[in-house]
């Protein structure tokens, strides 16, 4: 067995970086704080009635993933991923024909979340986890890169199209990119396993029968998950943390303008927050394929709640700009991080639906963290409690993943299976 120099799996991670970067996701989530006061003025309502929007989506993608999920484990991740974009990026053209109706607004967003959830993490870490598996969270950190260079470029870019044609406008052009950009991307590049071009995890050539291969979805199946404490450690984490990190970066633009900054300020606080994304991307990647990584999580997530305590007292705009660099931070290194626990504890047989399930969880807090941050608003007509309560919130779920256990899949572990068992049938392989 040789190491195929030009491994065809860094192409399937380049290709689902940039077709995440041109879909729904870094419009609608990470530049959503852009568009709060502008879709606020257009449907004169308050912050509350248009956060209800982006609790919508985040509600359908949290019950559409765990569903993505298992399609994604039973037919595979393209597709999955292919009518999902497709359905996206027509939605967001159409909105074009929307009225100022707040109801339009609610089922925009509910729809794109919906089949939001079949072009988002799920389906991409389960394909690259499966050509993976020493390098797996670099691998990880490059191909969700894609969102964290949305969060970095979308929001000071949404601001500019909504400056020149407003939101209807900027959300349209995006759908149009995903179109003509991740549609292809994905069709002509992503590709299922390695074992299709002859290969085992992380491009080490394998001259074995391909049936024979499919023995690299060694894992246990969603029940033995559930039923492992191990599960509900990272889910609860998960939650508190999300919750956090979700109101922090929605309302950050907001935060900033009621302190007295400019628009254009906010604008490049968000932009900020998306350098610590794409830092966290990365960095997190690197961190765990050499540190243990819940440790690495407890850290990313503690640093998170001490800037969003900052947040609430910070007086000059360098200090909430520092606060926004460490909260995105742990916005880039949150799912990374937990799709590779996922990956570790419990395997790839079932990674679609644990990971779905989980996922599911994580937009779930999201919604109710930047619901919570509008209404908090609105009633208090403050940030300072809810940011207070956040910051513990953070705080909890870092000291939640020091208390996992070591790895049942440990690094290295699929391609010595593959090798030392050719002739095994999954079945044999899995927990089912």
């Amino acid at each position: 067995m040789t190491k195929n120099r030009k491994f065809y799996g860094w192409r399937i991670v380049l290709a689902s970086a940039v077709a995440i970067l041109f879909g729904s996701v870094p419009i609608m989530v990470y530049s959503f704080g852009v568009f709060l006061k502008p879709l606020a003025a257009d449907f004169h309502v308050g912050r509350a009635a248009i956060s209800f929007a982006f609790t919508l989506h985040n509600v359908a993608v949290a019950a559409a993933t765990p569903l993505v999920g298992w399609l994604t484990d039973r037919f595979g991740a393209r597709k999955v991923i292919l009518p999902c974009t497709l359905v996206t990026a027509i939605v967001l053209l159409s909105n074009s024909f929307s009225s100022l109706r707040i109801w339009q607004l609610y089922a925009l967003f509910a729809i794109v979340g919906l089949f939001e959830a079949g072009a988002g993490p799920v389906p991409y870490s389960k394909v690259i986890s499966r050509w993976f598996d020493r390098k797996r969270g670099l691998a990880l950190a490059l191909m969700v890169s894609g969102f964290a260079l949305g969060a970095l470029v979308m929001p000071s870019f949404a601001r500019y199209l909504i400056a020149i044609g407003g939101w209807r406008f900027a959300y349209a052009t995006i759908g149009a990119a995903s179109l003509l950009i991740s549609l292809p991307l994905v069709a002509c590049f992503v590709r299922e396993r390695p074992e299709a071009l002859n290969l085992l995890p992380d491009g080490v050539a394998a001259p074995i029968a391909k049936p024979f291969c499919e023995a690299a979805d060694i894992g246990v199946n969603r029940r033995e998950a559930l039923r492992s404490s191990t599960f509900w450690l990272i889910l609860a984490s998960v939650l508190l943390v999300s919750s956090a990190i979700h109101a922090c970066f929605t309302h950050l633009p907001a935060i900033l303008t009621d302190h007295g900054s400019t628009a254009q300020t906010a604008a490049f606080a968000s932009s900020v927050l998306g350098a610590g994304v794409l830092i966290g991307r990365t960095c997190s990647g690197v961190l765990i394929d050499r540190f243990f990584a819940p440790y690495v999580a407890a850290i990313t997530y503690a640093g998170a709640g001490v800037a969003i305590g900052l947040l609430r007292i910070a007086e000059s705009g360098e200090l909430a700009l520092a606060a926004a660099l460490f909260v995105g931070f742990a916005l880039g290194a949150e799912s990374d991080i937990v799709a590779y626990l996922i990956s570790r504890y419990f395997g790839i047989h079932s990674f679609g639906a644990i990971y779905g399930t989980i996922f599911s969880g994580f937009v779930l807090a999201g919604a109710f963290g930047t619901f919570v941050m509008g209404a908090a608003f609105d009633a208090r007509h403050s940030y300072a409690l809810p940011l207070a309560l956040f910051s513990l919130a953070a705080i909890l779920g870092a000291s939640l993943m020091t208390c996992l256990g070591p790895y049942r899949y440990k690094p290295g572990a699929m391609g010595e299976v593959i090798a030392a068992q050719p002739s095994l049938e999954p079945s044999v392989l899995s927990s089912d």
